[in-house]
Formats: C-alpha cells, structure tokens, sequence
C-alpha cells in the first residue's frame, strides 16, 4: 500500500492509500490542480504491522543514525 503526501505551504495532505505507486502517481495531477506551484509531494511505502516490529523499526533507526555520525 502508498500513500501520497502533498505539502502546500503550512498545509500537509495525505491522500490513499493506493495499491501501486503508478495509481498514486496518476492521481498526482487531480491533487496537485488545486495546490499552489510550490507544492511538494512524495509518495510513501505503507508497512505493515505485522512485517516489522516496533523495537525492529527502533533498531534499524538507531543504526542510521549512528552510521550517519560516524
């Protein structure tokens, strides 16, 4: 599942969830009509609950992060 996040300014919208990517991205341009030219937006990969474990999604955070500094 994805959903679609469209940042406008200080308004913050998100629209799904979708099956694919290319359905999100093909209903882009219906969002995108009524925003400002200045709208960013992204497309984001649903987890499921049951893939991944809270402490998992901690653990691998806390990894990046440290990779990062070092």
């Amino acid at each position: 599942m994805y959903l679609l996040t469209v940042k406008d300014g200080l308004l913050t919208r998100h629209v799904g969830p979708y099956v694919t990517p290319k359905q999100a991205s093909e209903d882009l341009e219906r969002i995108l009509s009524s925003c400002t030219d200045r709208a960013r937006w992204q497309i984001h990969a649903l987890e499921s609950p049951m893939e991944r474990s809270f402490s998992e999604r901690i653990h691998e955070r806390e990894n990046v992060f440290t990779a990062a500094a070092s």
